[in-house]
Parts: structure tokens; sequence; C-alpha cells
């Protein structure tokens, strides 16, 4: 990976929430560029932590970057579509955000908030777990389930008053939704700014309730979610769709993201690691001996394989592009085949008579590993 995000907060990669908030804290206020106003050194470095911080403070980004190297999850990157698919990645928005945090911490310095405005409230992700056989991973499919979730009430449009019209502006914020509240820091008194006590935010205060749903702007429902699996997924991956979680409290703002963690059924006889198949190919004893072409299966109809005269138990051969399908690309794995050379389970009287012949003709020097085994056995 290019950048080494834990490194740059000197955290282990194991570190807790709380210890890279931590970390970055201390090293945002020694390199903040007000306390280092003539130092370009010290302002690349606040960059470079801020950048860290922004990710390894995001669970999904975090999860993204350990795994790919890259907070967007460039594997599920291009999805789009109207499903809304993000990858992994989930960008600070709302309250509670990177610039929020950002803020409280800076604001001593004269910056941060500027001019105060409302921001706009976003509803909580969800979580499920869909499980898809090794085939439908491998190809892609679609699928439809029922999640529960909170929505925006549609009898009042999330505004939980009566006909979406029965509010007045809070006079307490004056319909801004946010007020001013002093802070003393170290570094001096500060202004920050925080959501309105009196309108929770919203910057109105209902006259008439929705009788839908009693004010709260919410309502229970259970949603179908369509959604399209892309060629090339694996177990544990996770799917993004934005818009799709729940709304935010009183129903006005953005909705909260569905993230679909994906379990894929094992196959009967292919294993998977990456994007490439195993196959242990058990072929006749003779055929490993003289030779020939054998049929084997492949995800995608069947091939031949060239089998060589005297080919040894345990070796490997690949067959390209006959993987799986890589995510957003045009190429595919390799199918890895183990030979494995069975032996019969009986031999009637002809057949044993003429394998001694045979064995006889070859003798035992004609086998190199025996021949060194005994070797070893009689030097001890």
């Amino acid at each position: 990976m290019a950048k080494d995000y834990y490194e740059t907060l000197g955290v282990s990669k194991s570190a807790s929430e709380d210890e890279i908030k931590s970390a970055y804290r201390t090293l945002a206020k020694k390199y903040h560029p007000d306390l280092n106003k003539n130092s370009e050194e010290a302002k690349k470095k606040f960059q470079e932590v801020s950048e860290a911080y922004e990710v390894l403070s995001d669970s999904k980004k975090r999860a993204n970057y350990d795994q790919f190297g890259s907070a967007d999850g460039q594997q599920f990157g291009g999805f789009g579509g109207s499903q809304g698919f993000s990858g992994f990645s989930e960008s600070f928005s709302g309250s509670g955000g990177f610039s929020d945090f950002f803020s409280d911490i800076f604001s001593a310095f004269g910056g941060g908030n500027g001019g105060a405005r409302r921001q706009e409230a976003v509803g909580a992700d969800l979580q499920t777990k869909i499980t898809l056989t090794f085939e439908e991973a491998a190809f892609g499919c679609s699928k439809s389930f029922v999640i529960p979730k909170i929505d925006k009430c549609s009898a009042c449009g999330g505004t939980g008053a009566k006909n979406g019209k029965e509010f007045q502006t809070c006079s307490h914020c004056n319909g801004r939704g946010v007020v001013e509240t002093l802070k003393r820091t170290i570094f001096g008194d500060s202004v920050s700014m925080g959501p309105c006590p009196s309108c929770g935010g919203s910057g109105r205060i209902i006259k008439e309730k929705c009788a839908t749903c009693n004010g709260k702007g919410t309502v229970k429902t259970n949603q179908t979610i369509n959604i399209d699996i892309p060629a090339g997924i694996d177990a544990g991956q996770t799917i993004t769709m934005r818009g799709k979680g729940n709304a935010p409290t009183g129903g006005v703002g953005q909705n909260g993201s569905l993230h679909i963690v994906v379990d894929v059924l094992p196959h009967k006889i292919f294993r998977r690691e990456g994007y490439d198949l195993y196959l242990d190919l058990f072929v006749p004893f003779t055929t490993a001996l003289l030779g020939g072409k054998i049929e084997i299966p492949c995800l995608e109809g069947k091939e031949y394989l060239e089998i060589k005269e005297l080919t040894q138990s345990g070796t490997i051969m690949r067959l390209k592009n006959k993987g799986i399908k890589v995510l957003n690309k045009n190429s595919k794995g390799d199918l890895i085949v183990t030979i494995i050379a069975e032996v019969p389970k009986s031999l009637d009287r002809e057949t044993k008579e003429h394998l001694m012949q045979i064995q006889s003709t070859l003798g035992a020097t004609n086998f190199t590993k025996y021949k060194s085994y005994l070797d070893k056995v009689n030097q001890r």
C-alpha cells in the first residue's frame, strides 16, 4: 500500500478507536498550521495525520484500507447504478463526522465553524448477511430480500407535522437548527456550534403532530431490497448501498447505508483462493504411467487435460483464465490442478501376473525415490 496510515499516527494495526483518536489529537495540535505558521514541514505533517485519521476513524474505510490498501474499496468502485453501490467506503457526513471533530478541536484557533449552518442529519446504518452459492458468487446474480427498517413517514414527508405543514420556525435558533456554545480550552475561549436543544436541530417546532407517525417523522417498515451481485465477489466482503439504511431521527435528512456482508457456500470439488480455483484430480495410475488425454470439470463447461507419460502423483498443472472472474475487470484467475494417481482397489490373478512381470522388467533401480530410501536405510 502506498501510505502506512498506522505509522503516520504512530499506532499499531490493532489500535482501538480511542487510541487512534488520542494519537490524532496529539499530532494535530503539534502540527497545526496556526501554531507553526512558518513551517512547510508542519503543514505537510498536519495534512498527513488528518488524512490518516479520516480513514482509520471510520470502521468501513479502515476495513477497506486493511484489506485492499485503499479507503474507497477499489474492487467495488463503479457499481453505481440505481442501487447506489459504494464498495466498502462511507464518506464522513452529517453530525459526528470528521469535519465536526476537526472543528471542535481547532475552533480555538479561530477557524472551524465559519458561518453557522445546520448540518443535514444522517440516519443509522444497517447491516445484514446474504448467503450465495459458489456459482452465484463466481458468475454474479440478482437477489431480493426483506429487511425491517425505519423510514421517513410518507404522510408528513418526515416533518412530523400534520400534512407536513403544521409547524413553525423555532424561535430559539431562528430556524438555523444550531446554537453557539462558549467553550474554554487549553488554547483559550472558543465558540462552537451544536444542535438547538429546543427543536433538536430541525429548526422547526411542530404545532400539530402527524397522526401516522405521532410527530416522530419516521415509521417502522419492511422494505424489499433488490440487488445485483457482481461476478467474482468472495466470502467476507461487504457491499454498501447508500440511502438504504434507517431514516434520521425526525425524518428529515439522509438515510443511512445498508451494509450487506457476503457469505459463500463451499463447492463440492473446487477450492477458491483469491481468484484462482484449485482441483484435486484423481486419474488411473495407468494414465499417469502411459499418459493420455483426460476430461476435467470447470466452472464453465469441460476441458481436456493432456497427461504426459510418467506423470508423478502430486504434479501440479495450471490452466490459464479458467478460474474466477476478477471484480470489475475482464480477466480471470487460473484453474490449478493437482494430479493424484489412483491405484485399483483389487486385482485379478491375470492382471497381478502382468504387473509382476512389469515389476521384474523395471527393477527396483528404476524407481529413484525408492532406491534413495533403501540407501538411507542401509546406511543406518
